[in-house]
């Protein structure tokens, strides 16, 4: 009795066995063991094989899911990234206070993101192979980039008809803060790796908003 008991309580303690695992919580455990590979390896590098070994489950499961690492990664990119930046669009069309604060308010959701998400290293991965896989960078640019100039772009265009900004170039005005923003992926995914100190994105991103800001007032 004692004995069965015994493996009644590891079998709570340890949780499902893998095979066991309900499809979205394995299709999330591939998720995750992919994009460490990508991190680690790069996408060129990568393998299906790594990315199942690492999950814990044979090729031929992995393949049930995924089609094959493009889709794996379009996914990475869509359920996370793709996620914020249409969240942050439904913040901007309902906002109603200052222009300057809620341009405060999602340069600081998308850094806080970059800063603390593994998923920041997606961005690095496109700076690095958009010469060899040209469709994945379209379809970052497409589902994250494009969206996020237009909401920048939409938060100066509010703030120049009420008169909070000055008049300025929208695309000019955008890009340079989303180059802002994604100052914390880079840095922190590539270079800031052999910073000797831990790097304080919170307050780089606090004086960037003074400047932009300044540089906006009427």
């Amino acid at each position: 009795m004692k004995a069965r008991r015994r493996k009644l309580v590891e079998k709570v303690v340890k949780g499902p066995a893998r095979w066991h695992r309900h499809p979205e919580t394995r299709r999330q455990e591939i998720l995750e063991a992919a994009l460490v590979n990508f991190a680690e390896k790069g996408f060129s590098a990568t393998r299906m094989n790594d990315m199942a070994r690492r999950a814990g489950i044979s090729s031929g499961t992995l393949y049930l899911y995924f089609i094959n690492k493009e889709a794996i990664f379009k996914s990475l990119v869509e359920e996370s990234l793709g996620t914020q930046v249409s969240q942050l669009t439904q913040v901007m069309r309902e906002w109603e206070g200052p222009s300057d604060e809620l341009l405060r308010l999602v340069v600081r959701t998308i850094n806080g993101f970059l800063r603390s998400s593994d998923r920041a290293v997606l961005f690095k991965l496109i700076i690095a192979e958009t010469g060899n896989f040209p469709e994945l960078a379209r379809f970052y640019r497409h589902h994250v980039t494009d969206h996020m100039l237009t909401v920048f772009e939409g938060i100066i265009s509010r703030g120049i008809a009420r008169g909070e900004f000055r008049r300025i170039d929208l695309t000019d005005g955008a890009r340079m803060i989303f180059s802002s923003i994604m100052f914390t992926a880079i840095w922190r995914t590539s270079l800031g790796t052999l910073d000797s100190e831990s790097y304080d994105y919170g307050r780089f991103i606090e004086t960037k908003l003074d400047l932009i800001l300044r540089g906006l007032a009427p």
